[in-house]
């Protein structure tokens, strides 16, 4: 197979982390950056299909790399967002419970959120009736001012601009990594592309990109797939800007809440649904030869790993409208079936699963063999944490 390209360094995926990893090594006076991206575009998969909304570090306990990032991520988004005359809507959000167990949970979000940086404060039902009036909750909510919704997709496409008129990285889109042909080479089905750092931003293929490289064969991801719905147009006034649930914070789902997104529909979700595809967006749709093998590994985590099954058992009833819509009316005081509308969005979650343990992986994961950098579970808050988490990246392991 002929030689394409020689790199300095490689980056193999086009999605928010590999875009902006190549934004930093450029500030930071790097060239003759390369990037493989599979699709024909940026933003087909998680980095595009995500809600759109900046998180400010609430959930995320104070020494995991989610909560160093998230806010100063969120921060850096929004002028960036600012400086590039892209849609920003500073909407905050509200942070609802049902009950005192849930009231116990909140308060831990909101020690969480103040040990992180993020701006927050604790409101009783009167306060959070001025910022959120359908929104309904037990004594008190959380409020966060940092939590601000853009356009992800229009993100991505000036941040590949940056990229490509910097005149020192190039994207090749439609180019799919295929395997390491020598030490420093990887082939793609375009050709060979020979590189001294290599960095794998592969998303929900990171794990398969580490394995080929044989590091961190004990790290498998699987895929949750989220599905929405959007409230009719006539009724998006019902919402003002973010209204979330308590999370069960021993997984890192944050259950079906209220969005409004910048072209101000309202979408309501995600689901937390066990997939069996890395792209299986449909009901069969991105289903393929790895499904049995993925629903295999689902079927050891439902055994062995309690916290899963409770994900398994209750997350696929919300197919059904009214599952789904069950859990969206326990957040406001008025909703009816007839509000709540179907939508096309979807999306994947690549959740990666430590099979030592078989548990969850919390955090993002980043292991070092050589000049090889692979960057495992950048799942949410990843594109809050985007431009923050590069630096960190560039700064600590290039």
């Amino acid at each position: 197979m002929k030689s394409i390209a020689k790199a300095d360094i490689l980056i193999c995926g086009g999605g928010i982390i590999g875009i902006t990893v190549a934004k930093e090594l450029l500030n930071q006076g790097y060239e003759n950056i390369v990037i493989i991206e599979k699709e024909k575009e940026l933003g087909l998969h998680a980095s595009g299909r995500n809600s759109g909304v900046l998180h400010s570090g609430i959930y995320y306990a104070s020494d995991t790399l989610k909560a160093k990032s998230c806010i100063k991520g969120n921060l850096l988004m929004q002028e960036y967002c600012k400086k590039k005359g892209l849609p920003l809507l500073n909407s905050g959000k509200v942070i609802v419970a049902k009950d005192d167990s849930e009231l116990k949970t909140l308060y831990i979000l909101f020690k969480r959120a103040l040990n992180n940086g993020a701006k927050v404060k604790l409101i009783d039902e009167k306060e959070l009736s001025t910022i959120e009036p359908n929104a309904k909750t037990y004594e008190k909510a959380l409020f966060s001012n940092n939590t601000a919704v853009v356009s992800p997709k229009l993100i991505l496409q000036s941040l590949y601009n940056d990229v490509v008129s910097s005149g020192k990285a190039k994207i090749f889109l439609n180019t799919e990594f295929q395997g390491i042909k020598a030490t420093r080479s990887v082939l793609t089905n375009i050709g060979e592309i020979e590189f001294n750092i290599f960095i794998n931003a592969g998303g929900a293929f990171s794990d398969k990109i580490a394995h080929a490289f044989e590091v961190g064969q004990n790290y498998k991801l699987i895929p949750f797939k989220g599905i929405y719905k959007k409230l009719r147009s006539d009724k998006a006034n019902f919402v003002n800007g973010n209204i979330y649930p308590v999370p069960d914070i021993r997984n890192p789902f944050l259950g079906i809440h209220f969005t409004k997104s910048i072209d101000r529909n309202v979408y309501l979700g995600p689901t937390a649904i066990p997939a069996f595809g890395r792209e299986n967006y449909g009901i069969v749709k991105g289903m393929d030869i790895e499904a049995g093998e993925i629903l295999l590994r689902e079927a050891i985590l439902f055994f062995e790993n309690p916290k899963f099954r409770s994900l398994a058992l209750i997350e696929p009833r919300k197919y059904l409208s009214r599952f789904f819509y069950r859990d969206a009316r326990e957040l406001v005081k008025d909703l009816h079936p007839c509000d709540v509308m179907p939508s096309s969005k979807a999306g994947i979650r690549p959740q990666l699963v430590d099979w030592k343990d078989k548990e969850l992986v919390m955090d993002f994961k980043i292991i070092k063999d050589g000049s090889c950098i692979h960057i495992l579970n950048a799942i949410s808050p990843a594109f809050t944490c985007s431009l923050d988490f590069a630096k960190f990246v560039v700064n600590e392991y290039i």
